[in-house]
């Protein structure tokens, strides 16, 4: 399994804060102002989604972003806690669990807002069992695959196309990859036919179907890491997170997916209390630049940041930095 799995997508660049062309941004969490007594609909996201001259699509800004700026947040179209953590966090939101949460079958939810939402996939994930398919990821330290089930439980149950996440780009998938895959499609669709879901709801549920997911859940799913207090416990307990692994869960966004990335980067994906992820500039963007965010540990040296992204992502970075020899 690639090393990428030891890092947090975006997170983990706090490890070492090396952002030069960032270093006038002190307040890095500040929020956008809203005035509660002006009913009127809230402001779009002051950004654009347009293609770039090499990366192809880009996120640019449409005015001004200052500092700290929350540029927008994003739901997850997916989103599954870790297999680790499960009896832990909401079921639905990954929020970590109190006292008051709403218990399902084995799992519990944070409210029952979360459990109402939940079912357009968990009422067809109980009729299943499912500790084989889990086994199978669990052992092998899969956690992508947990993705594609939700995504085939919320097809099965009418709440999504089977087709959802054809507009993010994939990854590139060695014969090896795809052979590694089989195991798990068929513990999948095994699950699924033991459960009696009819062949004409599992049409969809092809070996190309399921390679084409996970290879797009691949480079294109975030790693939950909440954060929560100051910046500076933010900073301390995320790299305490990077080395011991730990994860809420995982989740797949669509806006959030465009960003391009930099090593450099001047915009960042934090969360909260839940996968609801935040948007936040690292300094001042100008109207028409390009936002992006860091993709992997932005402490890494030159060499291994060109490694990573190249065997994780399938690009080489020409990014100022790298081009810097930085």
């Amino acid at each position: 399994m690639s090393r990428l799995v030891r890092y947090s997508r975006y997170l983990s660049r706090f490890k070492t804060p090396h952002l030069p062309r960032c270093q006038h941004s002190t307040l890095p969490f500040s929020t956008t102002t809203v005035d509660y007594n002006k009913p009127s609909r809230p402001d779009p996201p002051p950004i654009r989604v347009a293609l770039t001259e090499s990366a192809g699509r880009g996120v640019f800004a449409t005015r001004k972003i200052g500092a700290g700026d929350l540029i927008h947040t994003a739901k997850p179209i997916l989103a599954h806690p870790s297999l680790s953590t499960i009896n832990t966090v909401c079921y639905f939101c990954l929020k970590k669990l109190t006292s008051t949460e709403f218990h399902g079958k084995g799992v519990a939810f944070c409210s029952q807002e979360c459990k109402e939402n939940a079912k357009v996939f968990y009422e067809v994930e109980t009729k299943a069992d499912w500790l084989p398919f889990d086994d199978y990821c669990r052992n092998k330290g899969l956690k992508y695959p947990l993705l594609v089930k939700r995504l085939a439980c919320m097809v099965i149950s009418g709440a999504a196309s089977a087709e959802s996440l054809d507009i993010l780009q994939p990854s590139n998938l060695s014969h090896e990859m795809v052979l590694e895959m089989e195991e798990g499609y068929g513990l999948l669709k095994s699950g699924f036919a033991m459960a009696n879901i009819s062949d004409e709801q599992l049409a969809f549920l092809t070996k190309t179907w399921y390679n084409s997911v996970l290879a797009r859940i691949r480079i294109n799913a975030f790693r939950i890491e909440l954060a929560v207090g100051s910046y500076e416990d933010l900073l301390s307990s995320a790299s305490a997170c990077v080395e011991a692994e730990a994860a809420v869960g995982n989740a797949v966004y669509m806006l959030p997916s465009l960003y391009n990335h930099d090593c450099d980067p001047n915009a960042h994906i934090v969360w909260i209390d839940n996968a609801d992820a935040q948007l936040k500039a690292l300094c001042d963007v100008e109207e028409g630049e390009e936002l992006r965010i860091c993709y992997i540990d932005v402490s890494m040296d030159h060499d291994a940041r060109q490694s990573f992204l190249l065997q994780g992502f399938g690009f080489k970075c020409n990014c100022l930095r790298c081009s810097s020899g930085d």
